[in-house]
């Protein structure tokens, strides 16, 4: 894990701007965990199977998006929106244990409707994206410190995290992700043409790591065990994270006691006139 002050190119200026921090970035320290993960093959189709197309909703933006604007900046693309709601597994929607997980989040997750469950998810990404890289599918970072500077199985050079969500080419074996280092190593550093580095197949990628920690391991959303230090709790990570959740769809929120009631006399009105109360409030 490094924290670099003032550094644009990692986190951009728009987040040091607008919240006082430095770069944040995935290290191989939070990518390993205790014991390796399981290979593409390993991994149970149920559990990557993506769930049943539904109409897509684009994210709010999230507190570096709003400020990357302000700056004239290149921001969150909504596009990104779409390819994360469309690879989401259905276990993501039906899991009791995910509702759980992301209560602190979205405490009304698990009433939710199944396209405001993938939007919430699409903010999710868009967040860890903004702690990870400041939303920068350019990124990438080699640290020095030996602790974390470990050889990476595919390149056979001293690990890289890129793009986005901060990725590394080993993770096309470990998890299966779309990254090809022989076609990628022939072009320049901060090429957007890498495979790794183009947003939808790094975006991609994190769908199926996070699924992996989630619903084949069945660990915690927020752990120490976790790919991205960033979901580690009682880390300054974490911390850059957890600001830029703050922003979650209203959908997400606990309605006040009269709000409900609002809501519920609504509701009761709607029954009377032979209309019917939406599942959920907006």
């Amino acid at each position: 894990m490094a924290i670099k002050s003032g550094s644009l190119q990692n986190v951009g200026l728009a987040f040091g701007l607008a919240l006082g921090y430095g770069t944040v970035c995935a290290t191989s320290a939070g990518q390993q965990a205790p014991s390796a993960p399981p290979s593409s093959a390993q991994l149970p189709s149920a559990a990557l199977a993506p769930a049943a197309a539904t109409t897509t909703k684009a994210a709010p933006p999230t507190p570096i998006a709003v400020k990357k604007v302000e700056l004239g900046k290149p921001s969150w693309d909504p596009e990104w929106d779409a390819t994360i709601e469309n690879a989401l597994p259905q276990a993501f929607l039906t899991s009791k244990k995910v509702a759980r997980d992301v209560r602190p989040f979205c405490p009304r997750y698990r009433s939710m409707s199944d396209v405001d469950k993938k939007q919430f998810w699409a903010y999710f990404f868009q967040a860890l994206a903004g702690a990870e890289a400041g939303l920068e599918p350019t990124t990438d970072v080699r640290h020095k410190d030996p602790a974390v500077a470990v050889k990476d199985t595919v390149t056979k050079r001293i690990v890289r995290q890129e793009g986005l969500l901060q990725l590394t080419y080993m993770d096309a074996d470990r998890y299966g992700c779309d990254f090809d280092w022989e076609a990628d190593r022939q072009l320049p550093e901060k090429d957007p043409a890498k495979t790794i580095l183009q947003p939808k197949n790094n975006l991609l990628c994190g769908v199926r790591i996070l699924s992996n920690q989630l619903i084949v391991r069945r660990w915690p959303l927020l752990t120490h065990k976790s790919y991205w230090i960033t979901l580690q709790p009682g880390t300054i990570s974490y911390e850059v994270f957890s600001r830029q959740m703050v922003n979650v769809p209203d959908v997400c929120r606990e309605l006040q006691p009269m709000e409900e009631a609002r809501v519920k006399g609504a509701g009761a009105g709607a029954a009377q006139a032979g209309g019917e109360p939406g599942n959920d409030v907006q």
